[in-house]
């Protein structure tokens, strides 16, 4: 009775430190909304004040004693200098992803003065952000990341414009949006948007900074600068879809795209400020474990170039027309694939496969997900074999199964119901099909695989 108390108690408990939780969030993000309303105001009072009694500027630069003072250490560069960093204040620069290589990249340069940042994403916070994004806190799980990159360039800088477009980046809306600045930063992970933005920036003549980052590997270049090649030179044809993955797939260090998205921050300073040598007609390489930074010739543009080469008809009508997810095969969205191979006798639901389990049906359940998949968590009982050697363990399974039978007196003429599991119930069909080409006739996947069953069986098995 005193063990049933105490786990009541507790449940209580964690009850109310969650409803605190939510009305600290609640809170907080009030409190965020009217601080960024109390800036707007006091910059248009500033605004107004200054127009009867303006601040001191220095005639020779431009600059105001409190720009003197906040850039200091950049007009000390001799190589930057107040030219430098007048061009800088005057200039607009536009980042495309608030997310692991957009959020260095957006601190940076709130910080270093860009005159009008703007932002563009339509995705939200969420807690497996936090590792890299380092824009965004735990109290803005949740809600847009615009409206959290933007507080917090806002807090860094109260002294430039940033710009929030909390809207996902279309055929539709992408030129009106690319037109408004001078300079596009591509912190994107898939290859419809590279497209997409770098035919932008070749039809509007803008300069674009490209950044990549996955595992511990990444890359950055300048497209479409001072006659250098845009994206589509290098890369007329996409990529097959196998050698698309996103970091919600593969994983990635946490520190590699911030060491990315700060370069990106530098190309695009140097580009606005007219300062040093832009990445441009050459591609930078980082290998994290190695510690090896390499510079690399791409090859120049093409003047076979469909977008920009001398002979190209592609034009703003033709980009707003263009099917980007058909061209390079694969969604614009984020959302995972959802495939559908197998006929429904071939498919059981997680709740289904939990109900085999509670009634102790003899099983094999075999999971295809690769093995530091398998190590990160796994559902009781089940045999690693990754999809990719499958057909060289097939004794294994076949062996797995035999042993079901026996432990579990399986009479004469039947046999253990083998299943297969994986992590959303693509790579599951996948082998499927094959096992049963193979002679595993009744072999069946679980339908969305790990996390249908963290959504549909037990709420506190772990998701990644």
């Amino acid at each position: 009775m005193e063990s049933i108390v105490a786990d009541n108690d507790a449940s209580r408990i964690l009850r109310e430190i969650e409803s605190l939780k939510d009305t600290r969030t609640r809170i907080d993000h009030k409190i965020s909304l009217l601080e960024a309303q109390l800036r707007e105001i006091n910059l248009q009072n500033g605004a107004s004040e200054e127009r009867s009694s303006p601040p001191t500027v220095d005639s020779r630069n431009g600059l105001t004693p409190d720009m003197i003072y906040r850039y200091s250490r950049h007009l000390l560069l001799p190589s930057f200098g107040v030219e430098g960093q007048a061009n800088l204040l005057k200039s607009s620069i536009l980042v495309v992803g608030a997310g692991g290589l957009g959020s260095p990249a957006l601190l940076y340069l709130a910080a270093s003065g860009v005159g009008r940042l703007g932002i563009v994403d339509h995705d939200m916070v969420e807690l497996n952000n936090m590792h890299r994004q380092v824009i965004h806190t735990e109290k803005y799980i949740g809600q847009p990341k615009v409206k959290s990159a933007a507080a917090t360039c806002r807090s860094i800088n109260s002294t430039i414009q940033i710009v929030e477009h909390e809207e996902a980046l279309r055929t539709s809306n992408a030129l009106e949006i690319f037109s408004q600045y001078d300079i596009i930063i591509d912190a994107t992970d898939n290859a419809p948007s590279r497209y997409l933005i770098s035919d932008c920036c070749v039809i509007l003549g803008k300069p674009l900074v490209s950044g990549a980052a996955l595992g511990l590997e990444g890359q950055l270049t300048v497209y479409n600068y001072n006659g250098g090649p845009c994206y589509r030179c290098l890369f007329p044809t996409p990529p097959p879809t196998t050698a698309c993955q996103r970091c919600a797939d593969s994983g990635v260090l946490g520190v590699v795209p911030g060491i990315i998205g700060c370069l990106q921050a530098l190309e695009a300073i140097k580009i606005a400020s007219a300062v040093g040598e832009p990445l441009s007609g050459r591609m930078l390489l980082f290998d994290a474990l190695s510690a090896r930074i390499r510079i690399v010739k791409i090859r120049g543009r093409s003047m076979d170039c469909e977008v920009c080469g001398e002979n190209t008809t592609f034009t703003q009508q033709k980009l707003r027309e263009f099917d980007y997810e058909n061209f390079a095969q694969t969604p614009l969205s984020p959302a995972p694939l959802k495939l559908n191979l197998l006929p429904t006798e071939s498919r059981i639901s997680s709740k289904e496969y939990s109900e085999k389990i509670r009634n102790k049906e003899p099983r094999v359940l075999v999971d295809v997900r690769p093995e530091v998949h398998f190590k990160i968590v796994s559902l009781p009982n089940s045999l690693n074999i990754p999809l990719s050697n499958l057909e060289s363990r097939l004794p294994e399974i076949s062996s797995a199964v035999k042993k079901e039978e026996e432990d579990k007196g399986v009479v004469s003429g039947s046999s253990a119901q083998l299943y297969v599991v994986c992590r959303r119930g693509n790579d599951s069909q996948r082998a499927v099909a094959y096992l049963q080409k193979v002679g595993f006739t009744s072999a069946k996947d679980i339908i969305g695989g790990l996390e249908s069953w963290t959504h549909n069986v037990d709420p506190n098995f772990p998701t990644y």
